[in-house]
């Protein structure tokens, strides 16, 4: 789409002919996307932007680099959410290939395949599912009745993904406007799953408002856990029932998580980190090989001292 054609839409003026394809991070966009700054602490990423365009706050205009155009408005996050809409996929094809089915898989009957997608050799996919458009599935997974894999999802070979989970789910993206009225930011990214991963019934997995959530090689995820939307899982993590991570969560190497244990937003947690049920884990952590307890969280043995001391208190 033409930049000054789709700013029109949002009741924005600019004489700009540049082609736009999409919506994108400061850091991750390129020449054809359009990406935005709302909140002053991510100010160095506008700087080594190379987006066509971004959306500021007159303040920071100046700071835009200067082969992108900086497009003024009052309120950058909430213009983001309005665009969004105009770069959203179909909800359904209905043109294309039909999907490819490898050797030896099994299509069980009431399964429907999406166009364009394809599923590797020796998988199952049982009644009920819902199998979408532009979606991969590798060779040697099953996928259990009633699973939802939306559009342009991919899952890897050796997978397990039980009854009753969703993949690719929008994420839970709204911008509000001055009297409180809640937009839509549409979610046009995906779900990618590696290899050799095991998803519990009834878990929920978001997909990504840019780019794609990522669950990581041998990534185990018990019943009723939910990933939000840009959240990234390197390999090895094991998170056990009704785990919650909130969006842009990033979790890495082998981190284990406790029932109802749970992140905040836009954190990032060390390889090798344990926490313990209920864990409510508000900041980043930095140091490897630590377990972790309670919420506000503590070192897991400093928590039990804390319950000791409570206890004698109670007596």
């Amino acid at each position: 789409m033409i930049l000054s054609e789709i700013l029109e839409k949002v009741d924005i003026k600019i004489d700009s002919k540049i082609e736009v394809s999409g919506l994108n991070t400061l850091l991750d966009a390129n020449k054809n996307e359009i990406s935005f700054l709302e909140n002053k602490k991510y100010i160095n990423d506008l700087e080594k932007t190379n987006a066509g365009a971004v959306l500021v706050k007159e303040d920071f205009k100046n700071m835009v680099p200067k082969d992108t155009i900086a497009i003024v408005c009052e309120e950058p996050y909430l213009t983001l959410a309005m665009l969004s809409k105009f770069f959203a996929p179909k909800i359904i094809e209905t043109q294309g290939k039909d999907c490819i089915v490898g050797e030896n898989s099994t299509i069980m009957p009431n399964v429907y395949l999406g166009k364009n997608s394809k599923i590797g050799k020796n998988s199952t996919i049982m009644s009920g599912s819902f199998i979408g458009d532009n979606v991969t599935i590798g060779d040697n997974t099953i996928i259990y009745p009633n699973v939802s894999v939306y559009r342009d999802c991919t899952i890897g070979d050796d997978c397990i993904i039980h009854s009753g989970t969703v993949i690719g789910s929008d994420g839970f993206g709204f911008a509000h406007t001055k009297t409180g009225k809640y937009i839509k930011i549409y979610q046009n990214g995906n779900v990618t799953i590696g290899n050799d991963v095991e998803i519990g019934a009834n878990s929920s997995i978001d997909r990504a408002a840019f780019n794609s959530t990522i669950i990581g090689n041998g990534v185990r995820l018990d019943n009723l856990v939910h990933i939000a939307h840009n959240c990234i899982l390197k390999d090895g993590c094991i998170l056990t029932g009704q785990v919650g991570l909130s969006g842009s969560t990033i979790l890495n190497e082998y981190v284990i998580m406790g029932g109802q244990s749970a992140t905040a937003g836009h954190l990032e947690i060390a390889p090798f980190t344990t926490i313990a049920a209920r864990g409510g884990v508000t900041k980043s952590i930095t140091e490897p090989k630590k377990q972790w307890a309670g919420f506000p969280l503590f070192e897991h043995r400093q928590w039990l001292k804390l319950q000791g001391r409570i206890a004698k208190l109670l007596k």
